[in-house]
C-alpha cells in the first residue's frame, strides 16, 4: 500500500490527519470561495457593465455548462489516460487567465457580451476536466471507508464558501465593481495550484496500452447503462439539474429586479440560503450512520424538496425569511445527498473506469444544465419571475420521486461494490 495511505497514529483523528488531503481541501476551499464570488459577480458584470437582459444573463449559465455536452465523454476517457494532478493544475492555470481577462477588458473599455460568453464557455471546459480528474483523484488520497467523510469535508467547505462568496461578491460589486471582484476568483486558482503542486501522493500507473478513444468511451457508457442503480441516479441528476439551473439562472435578477434588493443584499440572501449546505454536509455522515446510506439518501434528496416551494413566495419585509428558509432547506438536502452519493460512487465503481463512468453520468446530469439555464430565462421572460419559480420547484418535487424506482434504495445501505458483469 502507498505510504501516504498508511493508517495513522491513534492520536490523530479524521481525514485531516492525511497531509495530502489537507492540501487538497485547502486548495479547493479557496477555489470554491472564488467561484462563489464569480457566481454572482459574472451576471452582475453583464447587468451593470453591459445592461444585459435576463435572457442574456441566463446564456452565461448555459455557456458555462455546455462543455459537458460537447466534450464530457471524451474528457472522461482522456482523464483515465493521464495522471489526475497535472490535469487539475493545467485547468487552474487556464481558469486563472480567463477570469483575469474580464476586469482587464473593463479597464480598457472593450468588454463585450461575446467575451463574457467565451470566458464562461472556456472556464466550463476547464471545469469538465478538473471535476472529472478531481473525483477520480480523491480515492488516491483516502481509504475506501474514509470517502464519505472526505466528501463531507469537501462539500462542507464548498458550502461554507457559498455562504461567504455571494455576500462578498455583492459587497465587492457594490464597492469596487463586479468585474474587479472577479480578481478574487483568479487569485483563488493560484492558491489551488500551489496546494496541488505540494501534494506528494503517488497515483496508480496509467495503462500503457491504449485502445481507440471510442472504445474506451463505450466501456464507461456500458457500465452505467447496465447498472440499474447508476441509471436511476443519472435520470434523477439530469432532471434535478434541469430545474435547479433554471432557478440559478434567474434568482439574482429576481432578487434585484422583482424583490427590489441591492447587489449586496441579494448576495447576503444567497449566502444565508447557502448556510443549509454547510449544515447538510455536516449532518450527512451522521444520517448515513444512523439511518443507513440508502435511507439517508432518500431523506436528503426526496423528503426535503417541497421546502423549495417557499421561494416563489419571497417579497420584501418579513417574506424575505421565506427565501432563507426555502433556500436553506433545499440546498441542505442537495448537499447532504451529494455527500452520500459521491462517496458511494467513488467506492462502488472500478478505479480504472472512474473517469469514464463519472463523465458518462455527468454528460446527462450536467448536460441538462444549459437547457435549464435557457429555460429559466425563457420562463421568466414570458411568464414572469414568480410563475417561473413555481414551475421550477414543482418540477423539482416531481422529479425527486424518480429515486424511488431503484430497488437498492429500499434497503438500509447502498451496495459497496458493483456487481460482476453477467
Amino acid at each position: 500500500m502507498n505510504s501516504v495511505l498508511a493508517r495513522p497514529r491513534p492520536t490523530e483523528r479524521g481525514v485531516f490527519r492525511h497531509r495530502n488531503f489537507r492540501l487538497l481541501w485547502l486548495g479547493e476551499t479557496t477555489s470554491s470561495l472564488g467561484s462563489s464570488v464569480t457566481g454572482i459577480a459574472l451576471p452582475l458584470v453583464a447587468l451593470t457593465e453591459l445592461q444585459a437582459g435576463v435572457f442574456a444573463v441566463s446564456l452565461l449559465s448555459a455557456a458555462a455548462w455546455l462543455p459537458w455536452v460537447l466534450i464530457g465523454l471524451p474528457a472522461g476517457a482522456w482523464v483515465d489516460r493521464l495522471r489526475r494532478r497535472p490535469v487539475m493544475m493545467a485547468c487552474d492555470i487556464a481558469s486563472l487567465l480567463l477570469f483575469v481577462s474580464v476586469p482587464v477588458a473593463v479597464w480598457l473599455g472593450v468588454l463585450t457580451m461575446g467575451q463574457l460568453l467565451t470566458v464562461a464557455l472556456l472556464t466550463g471546459v476547464a471545469k469538465v476536466f478538473f471535476s472529472t480528474a478531481y473525483r477520480s483523484y480523491l480515492p488516491t488520497l483516502l481509504e475506501p471507508d474514509e470517502l464519505v467523510e472526505g466528501n463531507s469535508r469537501l462539500y462542507g467547505s464548498d458550502s461554507a464558501a457559498s455562504v461567504v462568496g455571494p455576500g462578498l461578491g455583492g459587497v465587492l460589486a457594490q464597492g469596487i465593481g463586479a468585474a474587479n471582484g472577479m480578481l478574487l476568483d483568479a487569485a483563488s486558482f493560484v492558491v489551488s495550484l500551489v496546494c496541488l503542486r505540494r501534494i506528494e501522493a503517488e497515483e496508480a500507473p496509467v495503462a500503457s496500452v491504449r485502445r481507440p478513444l471510442r472504445h474506451e468511451i463505450a466501456e464507461g457508457l456500458r457500465f452505467v447503462a447496465r447498472d440499474r442503480l447508476l441509471r436511476v441516479f443519472v435520470v434523477f441528476g439530469g432532471a434535478a439539474n434541469l430545474v435547479l439551473t433554471a432557478y440559478d439562472a434567474i434568482v439574482v435578477v429576481f432578487l434585484v429586479r422583482e424583490v427590489g434588493l441591492s447587489s449586496a443584499a441579494a448576495g447576503l440572501m444567497l449566502a444565508l440560503g447557502s448556510v443549509g449546505g454547510v449544515l447538510g454536509a455536516l449532518v450527512a455522515p451522521v444520517l448515513a450512520r444512523q439511518l443507513g446510506t440508502a435511507r439517508a439518501l432518500l431523506v436528503c434528496k426526496v423528503a426535503t424538496t417541497p421546502i423549495g416551494l417557499l421561494i416563489p413566495l419571497t417579497d420584501s419585509g418579513w417574506r424575505l425569511g421565506l427565501f432563507v428558509v426555502g433556500a436553506m432547506g433545499m440546498v441542505g438536502g442537495v448537499v447532504a445527498g451529494n455527500v452520500i452519493s459521491g462517496g458511494f460512487i467513488q467506492g462502488y465503481c472500478p478505479p480504472a473506469l472512474m473517469g469514464r463512468i463519472t463523465t458518462s453520468m455527468q454528460v446527462v446530469n450536467f448536460g441538462t444544465i444549459p437547457i435549464g439555464a435557457v429555460l429559466g430565462g425563457v420562463l421568466a421572460g414570458s411568464a414572469g419571475f414568480r410563475p417561473a419559480l413555481w414551475i421550477v420547484f414543482a418540477g423539482f418535487v416531481a422529479f425527486s420521486t424518480t429515486l424511488l424506482a431503484a430497488p437498492a434504495l429500499r434497503e438500509r445501505d447502498l451496495p459497496t461494490h458493483a456487481p460482476e458483469p453477467s
